[in-house]
């Protein structure tokens, strides 16, 4: 019996596929197959809708009525910002994502004219060799955000844990008192990123089901929420012109204007790297034309989940007097255990989506261009879960480091030279 030799790097050799350009790709770097080319436009659709119900987006939304802008009014003029009462907050997204919608289209028709994905493409652009900058820059990103995302999924499992066992919440720490997290908190960390690895091992081909049921699954239950904001305060109060101790203290002028440019930029930063890594989506479409339909389905969903966001945000601070601009410290309030269980629920489901979507598999592709004798999609997406997962240490950054959180939300400035050229 041949026992392999798993420290010989042969033996982590890829069998080279049939296409297989030389030693610069492997199978699924290669232009798909026209056999697999099945993402139709109602799956990119789907796509969206399930992308656009994710933690970040509600977050991103809400948190502009933390910086004092109000749901309602702001009409663009050459040079100036007029204020005007309609949907301040709201205009900044849908401007957003119209713009960032423009690039995904543009981005995503290379795609699915030529099959391939970002870093193959990116080639093209920059040379073999100085794409390397470009695929090593946003491999880092992926992997950092892996794990950001998978700590907030941490969150959403203890408010389910704790649902179900009131007593999570009374659970001994056995860490340092120095540490920035519990005993509590790794566990849920642990729980959170195992969950998420059998979804790493379907292929982009397969995954799409993932994202319809998901795309069904979360709008349902953060429409069940909005019911309930909408019930305990009624919109005429919740969404009224200058409700709020924060609305009222932002006053016209170049405040609320860099205010409502801040907003701006958060919704074009939230789905940035998406933009650039399209084509790993878009290369398995049927056509050209079935990715079209992202120019009206990225504007129209972002918007509408923005206003869930808003609304329910603007209604808990009427119900519990302070702006709970992240939704898991908005379940953290209820009394009932089966409605906190299943929004938490919820909200990891959108999170897995989101983890998938935006991290992995870029990570993945990005790791495949650098090292295609050895990494293929679905031992990339698990090197990014464990690198992304535990050796960044996301507790350590989120806990210690917001300076360079700053720093990797300004990363993107790299971003968005790359998806011009």
């Amino acid at each position: 019996m041949h026992v392999p030799n798993f420290l010989d790097p042969k033996t982590w050799a890829l069998p080279p596929g049939e296409s297989t350009f030389g030693p610069w790709s492997n199978q699924d770097m290669d232009p798909v197959p026209p056999s697999e080319r099945i993402w139709t436009a109602w799956n990119f659709i789907s796509y969206w809708v399930s992308d656009a119900t994710q933690v970040a987006m509600w977050q991103s939304a809400s948190s502009m009525l933390a910086i004092g802008l109000t749901w309602y009014g702001v009409t663009l003029y050459p040079y100036i910002i007029s204020y005007a009462p309609r949907r301040q907050a709201l205009v900044a997204i849908a401007v957003g994502y119209f713009l960032i919608a423009i690039v995904m289209v543009l981005n995503g028709t290379i795609g699915a004219r030529l099959h391939i994905s970002f870093p193959v493409l990116t080639r093209s652009s920059f040379g073999f060799w100085f794409s390397y900058f470009s695929v090593i820059s946003r491999v880092v990103l992926a992997m950092f955000w892996f794990g950001i995302q998978t700590y907030t999924g941490s969150e959403c499992i203890y408010q389910m844990l704790k649902a179900i066992w009131p007593s999570t919440a009374r659970m001994s720490n056995h860490l340092s008192a120095l540490s920035p997290v519990t005993t509590r908190d790794m566990m849920c960390y642990f729980l959170s990123w195992l969950f998420q690895l059998p979804f790493l091992l379907i292929s982009p081909r397969k995954i799409r089901h993932f994202f319809t049921a998901k795309s069904v699954i979360v709008p349902c239950s953060w429409l069940a929420i909005l019911i309930w904001a909408m019930v305990r305060v009624p919109s005429s109060k919740s969404l009224a012109p200058n409700q709020g101790p924060l609305t009222q203290s932002m006053s016209n002028g170049s405040a609320l204007a860099w205010a409502w440019l801040s907003a701006l930029n958060s919704s074009l930063g939230n789905v940035c790297t998406l933009s650039i890594n399209i084509p790993d989506f878009t290369r398995y479409a049927k056509n050209e034309r079935a990715q079209f339909v992202q120019i009206l389905i990225i504007p129209v969903t972002f918007t509408l989940v923005g206003f869930v966001g808003i609304a329910v945000t603007s209604a808990a601070e009427f119900i519990y007097g302070e702006v709970l601009w992240d939704p898991l410290r908005l379940i953290d309030h209820w009394d009932n255990r089966a409605l906190s269980f299943f929004a938490a629920l919820s909200f990891f489901i959108s999170i897995i989506g989101t983890n998938i979507g935006a991290n992995s598999l870029s990570a993945a592709n990005d790791l495949m261009a650098l090292s295609p004798k050895y990494v293929n999609i679905r031992r990339g997406q698990i090197i990014c879960a464990v690198i992304g997962g535990w050796a960044i240490c996301p507790w350590e950054i989120l806990a210690t480091a917001p300076g360079f959180l700053n720093f990797m939300s300004g990363y993107t400035v790299f971003l968005g030279p790359f998806a011009g050229m």
